[in-house]
């Protein structure tokens, strides 16, 4: 596809789901904050998901969705793109949580949608909130609730996976709860680096077999970084499942 047909296509997208943003969002708050219509909230995060992967042009294949068990598990994932929250949205579960950088909770609306979607921000910078955040998603692991995280902290520029951070880990342990290692690529070739154009793409989501926390205790937190950081570069190694 030329850049100019990327361009009108990006453009495109933006329009699309900034428009969607402002339809859905309010539709989001209401039925979450007045009807308490979780499942509701998240068919319609689903929606904008699929719209925008759509209007971009990315597509995905998912491989092992078998390994993921039945209850609720921590989703322990490798970040290279912006493409890689919508596709994990969509991919890994129905009403997937995420545990994300606080500082997204300052954009307007997207906070307080992501407060009634039971969303647990991680301010990094202030190790107290970090671990009442920790605590909270712990809460929510052990009431039945899934979640994603991104353990290396920001995206890889170079697509090498960088020292996973323990926080995630933690509330696993916490919860005692399977952590589910995922790996996906593909999507760094969306967009280059201060570009705001969108490339379709082909993405590989590979789920990989849970690891289990019963038993294990904070001092086996070490442990189990290396252990999953290991399962996560031994799928992204097995490369893309498009041919």
């Amino acid at each position: 596809m030329s850049t100019l047909i990327a361009a009108v296509r990006s453009v495109a997208t933006y329009i699309a789901i900034l428009l969607y943003i402002a339809v859905a969002a309010p539709i989001a708050l209401l039925i979450g904050v007045v009807f308490k219509w979780k499942r509701g909230m998240y068919a319609l995060g689903h929606v904008g998901a699929w719209l925008a992967l759509a209007c971009a042009g990315i597509r995905y294949k998912v491989v092992g969705r078998e390994n993921v068990p039945d209850g609720p598990v921590v989703f322990c994932s490798n970040h290279e793109s912006n493409v890689d929250p919508p596709v994990l949205f969509e991919a890994l579960h129905p009403q997937l949580h995420i545990l994300y950088k606080a500082e997204l909770h300052k954009f307007p609306i997207m906070g307080t949608v992501f407060d009634v979607g039971g969303f647990v921000p991680v301010d990094r910078g202030d190790r107290e909130k970090a671990l009442r955040s920790i605590e909270l998603a712990a809460e929510s692991l052990r009431s039945g609730n899934s979640f994603l995280i991104f353990p290396e902290g920001t995206r890889s520029r170079t697509g090498q996976l960088l020292p996973f951070k323990k926080g995630g880990l933690i509330m696993a342990i916490r919860a005692q709860v399977p952590v589910v290692p995922v790996a996906i690529s593909g999507g760094r070739a969306a967009m280059r680096k201060g570009s705001p154009i969108v490339m379709p793409v082909h993405v590989t989501v590979r789920i990989g077999t849970p690891v289990p926390t019963a038993g294990l205790s904070l001092g086996d937190r070490d442990e189990l970084i290396e252990h999953v950081r290991a399962e996560v570069q031994k799928l992204l190694d097995q490369g893309p499942a498009w041919t």
